[in-house]
């Protein structure tokens, strides 16, 4: 048997479909607006159309809300990571001896950025300068690992030779490798440890790491052979 009303068939897409293709149907319709009660996220109670959407609209505005402190949040951190950078490459140009700057470099990281430990070397220096402690002790492998790296390496610490040039070795558990390069040579390693195991991960942001390597490599350059 035929169905008289004609809803054979008819589903709830449909009539969502219908109701959103006709603005008009509430306008004729209002007092089937305004008696239209729905379940409150918030409770078992009865609401009516327009109480839920004011509940969904507060809703949304919260959801923007923490967006909009997260972005603050996260603006805040940004400047503040670029007044650090800022303090530490000043230490760098204001380091008048060349021989000093591998010192300055990883003491001033340490401070500016609360790195737990930091180290540094340097190969291919001026006869000046090659009997320096920040140019002794690396081998060909791991200068060729460091010539290797086109970003810098953020990881676990797998018992990678630059962690023997930091304090306390033992105690490293992450760390990042930062390359030193004068053109598309690498001449020097920076390693950053931590005994966090999370500090430094391998799909952590590699951006402000970029930046401390080129200002870096840009200082300790003044170490090499010049012309």
């Amino acid at each position: 048997m035929s169905n008289p009303l004609g809803t054979s068939g008819i589903t709830e897409t449909d009539i969502a479909n219908y109701l959103a293709n006709t603005p008009g149907f509430f306008e004729r319709n209002a007092e089937l607006l305004a008696s239209i009660q729905l379940t409150s996220p918030h409770g078992q109670r009865a609401v009516s159309l327009q109480e839920r959407q004011m509940e969904m609209l507060r809703d949304r505005i919260k959801g923007l809300e923490h967006k909009i402190v997260e972005m603050i949040r996260n603006g805040q951190d940004n400047v503040a990571i670029a007044d650090r950078l800022h303090r530490w490459t000043r230490a760098l140009m204001d380091t008048a001896d060349p021989a000093e700057l591998p010192a300055v470099l990883v003491s001033q990281l340490k401070h500016q950025f609360l790195i737990p430990q930091a180290g540094v070397r340097v190969w291919g220096v001026d006869e000046r300068y090659a009997d320096l402690p920040f140019a002794q002790g690396v081998s060909d492998d791991a200068r060729s690992f460091a010539n290797s790296l086109t970003l810098p390496y953020c990881g676990v610490n797998s018992g990678f030779e630059p962690v023997r040039w930091l304090d306390d070795p033992s105690t490293v558990m992450s760390i990042a490798l930062v390359p030193l390069r004068r053109g598309d040579v690498a001449f020097g390693l920076v390693v950053l440890g931590s005994p966090d195991p999370t500090r430094y991960s391998a799909d952590m942001g590699t951006e402000f790491l970029i930046r401390i390597s080129e200002l870096a490599g840009g200082a300790l350059a003044r170490l090499l052979p010049q012309g």
